[in-house]
């Protein structure tokens, strides 16, 4: 397993973790990171990171994305 941010772009990938605390856990799965779920790295600018999950462009934060791992 490598964390989100470590993937290549349009590298597609199946979740299968997501680390941190309950909180952040919680927030990540709000947002439509659960294990099992398709995700997409689309691109980095600075320090956030631009995915696809569940058909969704989201951004997040590099620390954020260290949290799920494919």
């Amino acid at each position: 397993m490598i964390p989100l941010s470590l993937l290549c772009t349009d590298e597609e990938n199946t979740i299968k973790r997501i680390g941190g605390n309950v909180e952040v856990k919680r927030h990540l799965e709000e947002m439509g990171f659960v294990a099992g779920s398709s995700v997409s790295l689309i691109s980095v600018s600075g320090g956030n990171i631009i995915v696809n999950v569940k058909g969704a462009r989201i951004a997040i934060s590099r620390e954020m994305a260290g949290k799920i791992f494919v």
